[in-house]
């Protein structure tokens, strides 16, 4: 989790404020929003590690407005402090909920990890950016990623799944799963 909040967190630095409106992977959501997700998902995941239930955890996410003012301080804060939350091993201990789900806590740090490494990459891509998620958090995501694209697209998380060959790079077959194509065109 450390690494893939760092990761993301960097990314959030290098887009500039005319690259809000850029398209991205996800439907219906511009860059500025996206990036409010993400700020958002932050919030709620922190919230969800520590059992910290209330308006941050009960509230489905919001897909729609813009960044936050202040927003490249307060995003990678948050992002910092998601991964200290999940560091705290009773975080993936017992039952959590974010988005008005209650779920086990294991699931939801893997949810969290997942919406991290996955937004991580839509900014990226959207921006033109280099995405330097490290291997081994990607081996971490593939499976949780493969266990929920086999029950079909989920909605408000993943898309029907998209082909990628077998060989393809771990950043390929994780977006693949999460019904993202890898050779997606900013434009």
């Amino acid at each position: 989790m450390t690494e893939a909040c760092a990761t993301t967190a960097e990314l959030l630095a290098q887009v500039s404020d005319d690259q809000l409106t850029a398209a991205t992977p996800c439907r219906d959501m511009d860059l500025g929003a996206l990036i409010a997700h993400v700020g958002g998902l932050a919030l709620a995941f922190e919230a969800a590690a520590r059992k910290d239930f209330g308006p941050l955890t009960d509230t489905p996410p919001t897909m729609e407005g813009g960044v936050d003012d202040g927003w490249r301080q307060a995003y990678p804060s948050r992002l910092a402090a998601l991964a200290q939350a999940w560091r705290d091993p009773a975080a993936w201990q017992g039952m959590s909920r974010a988005g008005g789900v209650d779920f086990p806590a294991e699931l939801g740090g893997m949810i969290a990890l997942t919406e991290v490494v996955v937004h991580g990459w839509d900014v990226a891509v959207s921006a033109g950016l280099r995405y330097d998620v490290p291997v081994d958090v990607l081996n971490v995501v593939l499976p949780h990623v493969a266990a929920f694209a086999e029950q079909g697209p989920v909605e408000g998380l993943f898309a029907a799944p998209v082909p990628v060959p077998e060989d393809a790079p771990v950043l390929h077959r994780v977006l693949g799963l999460t019904g993202r194509d890898p050779s997606w065109p900013a434009g």
